[in-house]
């Protein structure tokens, strides 16, 4: 800090004396006296900022820092004037004229430094003030200082700190509420089968079992119901956890549309539901003949994909219905499944890919799922590099696209 006052004070006496050589044509002595005056007043000035430095870093106010910079200002100023003018005025009435205007000059910019430094302040205090609510958990808080200088700028960055808390805060809320829905939901889809499991198992031992055949039977339905709702489990923790990859290889989507029409068909007739498939090389309405839509993909993913939408529209079709699964090439490859059941309702639609969730929540355990295979699907059509969508009913309608280009694989 020494050398920087040093190196101001010696800038500060040159300019001095280059203003003095421009706009005046001084004489030696001239020159002499006001250099002597000028490095005396710049010596003084420096060792009086120096001493303001160290107690301004012990002050507690900065309008009170500010104020002395002001006043420490103007008196440089005045001494100076004062200094040069003893030496280069020689008339009294002069002198005290230029004393006069040193003397309101210094009283000016002090009165004009308070007033700036209490704008300054309060600026500070309510940024301070803001800052000290944020760290409190007060995420609300705003400063509304506009400014365009450095204060204005700290004043952006505490405004936007305490919005992007704010943000997080509602972001970790959800998250939360999501966790406790997701272990609720496994806890309800659990508690079913292992229910249906110990009935049945103290039945079987306690020989109140009149056919222990059909209980063995239900038992196995449990458990595949289990075993079916661990895989589904796991595999949506890979898929949310980053952890899931796929290969990208050229796929027929609509051949495996119709793949998924042959597995799900069992399932359909018993439900009374009639499967028909549209692709661009349909034959007729009621034809089947897939092909020419090809993507860069996962053959396992989009089967997957494809028969949980396909399952999902049996289960809510209604009897002597029909689904159809329309597949096209359409920005890459475009599936949309329909069906004439009363489809989503329109302020279920934003959950529809969220994991155990349901249309109707009161519905309870029913072989109508886990609310896991939308879930899922999505999960697999991004990691696809793909996007997919549900549309409010009535009529069930979902759909995915996938890129032609082929996805970046997870």
């Amino acid at each position: 800090m020494i050398r920087r006052l040093v190196a101001g004070a010696a800038l500060a006496v040159a300019v001095g004396l280059a203003a003095l050589e421009v706009m005046m044509a001084p004489t030696g002595r001239d020159r002499l006296e006001l250099g002597v005056v000028f490095a005396a007043v710049a010596a003084a000035a420096g060792a009086a900022v120096l001493v303001l430095a160290r107690w301004t870093r012990r002050s507690r106010s900065l309008r009170t820092t500010l104020v002395a910079t002001s006043v420490l200002t103007a008196a440089v100023v005045a001494v100076a004037l004062v200094a040069a003018s003893t030496r280069m005025f020689l008339s009294d009435h002069d002198l005290r004229l230029v004393l006069v205007v040193v003397i309101f000059g210094s009283v000016a910019a002090v009165l004009f430094g308070i007033d700036a430094s209490r704008t300054l302040a309060d600026d500070l205090e309510r940024i301070t003030a803001v800052a000290d609510a944020v760290a409190t958990g007060q995420t609300g808080r705003r400063t509304g200082v506009a400014r365009g200088d450095e204060v204005g700028r700290l004043a952006h960055a505490v405004d936007a700190m305490s919005l992007a808390l704010a943000r997080a805060e509602r972001e970790r809320a959800r998250d939360e509420e999501a966790r406790r829905h997701f272990f609720a939901a496994v806890g309800h889809d659990l508690r079913s089968p292992l229910t249906s499991l110990r009935v049945a198992l103290e039945a079987v031992a306690d020989g109140v079992a009149r056919d222990p055949d059909r209980y063995l039977r239900s038992m196995a339905a449990d458990v595949a119901a289990l075993e079916a709702l661990v895989d589904d489990i796991f595999l949506l923790a890979r898929i949310e956890s980053g952890a899931l990859t796929v290969e990208p290889v050229p796929v027929d989507v609509a051949e495996l549309a119709d793949e998924t029409i042959e597995v799900l068909r069992s399932v359909a007739e018993r439900d009374r539901v009639r499967l028909r498939l549209v692709t661009p090389d349909s034959a007729s309405p009621g034809g089947v003949t897939p092909g020419g839509v090809v993507v860069p993909a996962s053959p396992e993913a989009v089967g997957r994909v494809l028969r949980n939408l396909v399952d999902n529209a049996i289960r809510h079709a209604p009897a002597d219905s029909e689904v159809v699964i329309e597949v096209r090439e359409e920005a890459g490859a475009t599936v949309v499944v329909r069906d004439t059941g009363a489809g989503f309702d329109p302020a279920f639609v934003p959950a529809a890919f969220t994991p155990f969730t349901r249309d109707d929540p009161a519905r309870v355990r029913d072989g109508s799922g886990s609310g896991l295979g939308l879930a899922i699907a999505h999960g697999f059509v991004t990691a696809l590099g793909g996007e997919i969508w549900a549309e409010p009913g009535p009529g069930g309608v979902v759909g995915f696209r996938l890129p032609r280009d082929g996805a970046a694989a997870r």
